[in-house]
C-alpha cells in the first residue's frame, strides 16, 4: 500500500492522499475487529452497531485499489514509457511489495502451523504453502496484495493504451464497470464451474482500478470539484456534492441493511444485489474520502492532521501485521455474561490492533535497518505540515 518513490518530472504533490490511506486502514481494522462480533453478538441489543461498523466500513480494500491506481497514473502518465521506467517500476514492486508479501506469507503460515497443525510434518506442508502463496491464500488478508500484484503486471499495458490513445481515457470508467460486471455475470451464469475465490482476482475490482486511472490522469482538471471550498463553489458543483454524499449514505446504509437482514433474520437476497450495492458504496466512498481529506486538512489542527497522515504512511505495514494482534487477542476470549464487559472486549480488540500495529511498524521504520524487507519502503517521520505539501511522494503498492 505505501512505498516511497521520488520521481523525475513530478506533478504537484497531493499530501491529502495520506489521510485517505489512513481512513482506509481504519476501515480495514473496523471490519476485521468486528468480524467475530457479528457472529457472537447476534442476541445483543447492540448487534446493529457491530453489523454497521462491519459493513459500512467495508471500504478499505476498494479504496486502496483506487488509490494505488490513482497515484500510479497521476505520476506516470506524463512520463515517457520506456525500458528504464519499466525496470525501475518492477524493481520497486519486487523489493517493496512482493518481498514483504512473501515474508508475511511465511510468517502467518508458521503461526497457523504451530497453533493448529503441530503434528503435521512441516516438509509435507511446503507444497500446500506454495499453492497458497501463488493464489493469495496464505492468510485471509493477503489476497489484497495478490490482487495488487495482478494490477502491477497489467499496469504498463493500460498506461501504454491510455497514452497512445488519449481519447480512451474518457471511456476508462465505463470500461472498468463493464469489465468488472462482465466478469461477475460470466462467473455466475456463463461458467460451468464458477471461480470460487472470485474476490482474489483483479477483475472483481476493475471499476475502482480504472476509476483511479481516469481521475489520476484528469486530476489537474477536476481538483476544483473534488476540493470542497468556498472559492470552488458553483451552483452545479454544490448540487453535485449534495447528490454525491446523499447517494453515498443511501448506498452505505442499504449495504448495512442487506447484511443485517441476512444475518439476523436469515433473509435471502440475490447475490448480484449485494455486488451492486457494495460496488456503488465503494465507488462513492473513494470520492467522499478524497473530499473529506481536504476538509480535514483545513479544519483539524496541523499536529493532529500530521499524526493521521503518519498512519497513512505506515498503512501497508499495518495492513500486513494487524491480523497478528487479532489472532493472539482472540486466543483469550472473555468468559462472562456481563454485556458491557463483552462490548469493552471487542472495543479492546480494535484498540490493540490499531495501536499495537502502529507502534510496531513505526518502530521498525525509525530504528530497524532493512525494515523494508518486511514492511515495504517506509519513511521516517519528518517535521512537516501537511497543508504545505512537504510530505514525501508515495506510491501505493
Amino acid at each position: 500500500m505505501v512505498s516511497i518513490e521520488i520521481l523525475p518530472q513530478e506533478r504537484a504533490n497531493i499530501p491529502e492522499l495520506m489521510l485517505v490511506r489512513a481512513m482506509a486502514i481504519i476501515g480495514v481494522l473496523f471490519v476485521h475487529s468486528t468480524s467475530f462480533a457479528t457472529m457472537n453478538m447476534m442476541n445483543s441489543n447492540y448487534f446493529f452497531i457491530y453489523n454497521f461498523f462491519n459493513i459500512f466500513m467495508k471500504i478499505g480494500t476498494t479504496t486502496f485499489i483506487f488509490l494505488s491506481s490513482f497515484v500510479l497514473f497521476y505520476n506516470y502518465y506524463s512520463r515517457p514509457l520506456n525500458n528504464q521506467l519499466l525496470r525501475s517500476f518492477y524493481k520497486k514492486r519486487l523489493l517493496y511489495i512482493v518481498l514483504p508479501y512473501l515474508v508475511f506469507s511465511v510468517f502467518y503460515f508458521m503461526i497457523l502451523h504451530y497453533a493448529y497443525y503441530p503434528d503435521r510434518s512441516l516438509s509435507m506442508e511446503v507444497s500446500n504453502f506454495m499453492d497458497k502463496v501463488l493464489t493469495g491464500k496464505a492468510y485471509t488478508h493477503l489476497y489484497f496484495v495478490y490482487i495488487n500484484i495482478q494490477f502491477y503486471l497489467m499496469f504498463p499495458l493500460f498506461l501504454w493504451l491510455l497514452k497512445k490513445y488519449p481519447n480512451t481515457v474518457k471511456w476508462a470508467i465505463p470500461a472498468g464497470f463493464a469489465l468488472q460486471w462482465g466478469f461477475f455475470l460470466l462467473n455466475k451464469y456463463g461458467l460451468d464451474t464458477p471461480v470460487s475465490n472470485r474476490g482474489s482476482w483483479s477483475f472483481s475490482y476493475f471499476s475502482y482500478y480504472l476509476l483511479g486511472a481516469a481521475l489520476g490522469i484528469y486530476y489537474p482538471k477536476i481538483k476544483e470539484w473534488i476540493i470542497i471550498a468556498k472559492k470552488n463553489v458553483t451552483a452545479v458543483r454544490l448540487l453535485s456534492w449534495i447528490v454525491l454524499w446523499a447517494c453515498w449514505l443511501i448506498a452505505g446504509l442499504t449495504h448495512v441493511y442487506l447484511f443485517y437482514e441476512t444475518r439476523l433474520h436469515k433473509a435471502s437476497f440475490n447475490t448480484t444485489l449485494f455486488d451492486l450495492v457494495w460496488n456503488i458504496h465503494g465507488v462513492l466512498t473513494v470520492l467522499v474520502l478524497m473530499q473529506t481529506a481536504f476538509i480535514v486538512t483545513k479544519k483539524l489542527p496541523k499536529a493532529l492532521t500530521n499524526r493521521i497522515a503518519r498512519l497513512g504512511e505506515l498503512s501497508f505495514g499495518i495492513y500486513l501485521i494487524h491480523p497478528f494482534f487479532l489472532f493472539f487477542y482472540r486466543q483469550y476470549p472473555l468468559d462472562t455474561g456481563t454485556a458491557w464487559l463483552l462490548h469493552l472486549w471487542y472495543i479492546g480488540g480494535f484498540g490493540l490492533t490499531l495501536i499495537g500495529s502502529w507502534i510496531v511498524v513505526d518502530f521498525f521504520a525509525r530504528y530497524v535497518p532493512f525494515s523494508w524487507i518486511a514492511f515495504g519502503n517506509m519513511s521516517k517521520p519528518v517535521k512537516r505540515s501537511i497543508d504545505q505539501g512537504t510530505l514525501a511522494k508515495k506510491l501505493d503498492a
